[in-house]
């Protein structure tokens, strides 16, 4: 089954966060939104299983930073 999970960096928080997460049906809206608004999309199935069981709202875990700053520049890198 299909499992999306989008993540937002805002400089005034602390870390980055789950602002959407879904399976099936709902991963495919989620990667349907992404592309109409140009968002980068990266496939990490061992990452999206972990995001996964982070809640909606939460931030993510220090022993997540390194990837997902990783992921962060990469899609920066794509909007410019």
């Amino acid at each position: 089954m299909k499992k999306a999970v989008a993540v937002k960096y805002l400089p005034d928080l602390p870390a980055p966060f789950i602002i959407a997460k879904g399976r099936g049906d709902l991963a495919e809206k989620i990667e349907l939104i992404a592309r109409q608004h140009d968002v980068g999309i990266v496939i990490d199935r061992t990452l999206v299983d972990r995001l996964i069981e982070i809640d909606v709202g939460d931030f993510i875990p220090e022993e997540l930073y390194r990837i997902i700053a990783e992921i962060l520049v990469f899609a920066m890198r794509l909007a410019t």
